[in-house]
């Protein structure tokens, strides 16, 4: 008798939403600029997990969403979310090779990327950061990665999703 598979693929858009409340958690204000951007982490993630499976209008309702929650100018996050899912699926299959620390390095380059486009519409609408203190959550996203990938994969591999 074969056993059915489980796909439960509900799993993607529930850690997006855990996402979405981790942006939107109230920190100090000196801490605020070391806040991962566990969001864009997310979309990385399944993307180089499970390319065939992630929905491109997902990821961009999702951005809406968290410009919605914070504030921001309409399609800022969502640009920035789809650059990122877009730069992942060309080379998907050369960074889930690599080892985490080195996964690390291209987390800290996406992250940054979607950082800098985020500082880039902040800009046109005239209030961007004067130094490059907008990277500090690529850093901190970077420094994250590796615990977060440990994280996501027991949950993928114990909820057998696919």
């Amino acid at each position: 008798m074969v056993a059915a598979e489980a796909h439960n693929r509900f799993i993607i858009p529930l850690t997006y939403c855990v996402g979405l409340l981790t942006a939107i958690y109230p920190l100090a204000p000196e801490l605020a600029w070391w806040r991962p951007a566990l969001l864009p982490l997310l979309v990385i993630y399944w993307v180089l997990v499970m390319p065939e499976q992630i929905s491109i209008l997902m990821i961009w309702c999702f951005g809406c969403l968290l410009d919605i929650l914070l504030g921001a100018s309409l399609g800022q996050h969502s640009l920035g979310l789809m650059v990122i899912a877009y730069l992942c699926l060309l080379s998907y299959q050369r960074v889930r090779n690599y080892r985490l620390w080195h996964q690390s390095f291209f987390v800290f380059i996406f992250i940054g990327l979607y950082q800098l486009i985020g500082n880039w519409v902040h800009s046109l609408n005239g209030s961007a950061a004067r130094s490059l203190v907008f990277l500090l959550p690529a850093l901190s996203s970077a420094l994250l990665w590796p615990l977060l990938w440990v994280l996501l994969e027991r949950l993928r591999i114990g909820q057998r999703v696919s």
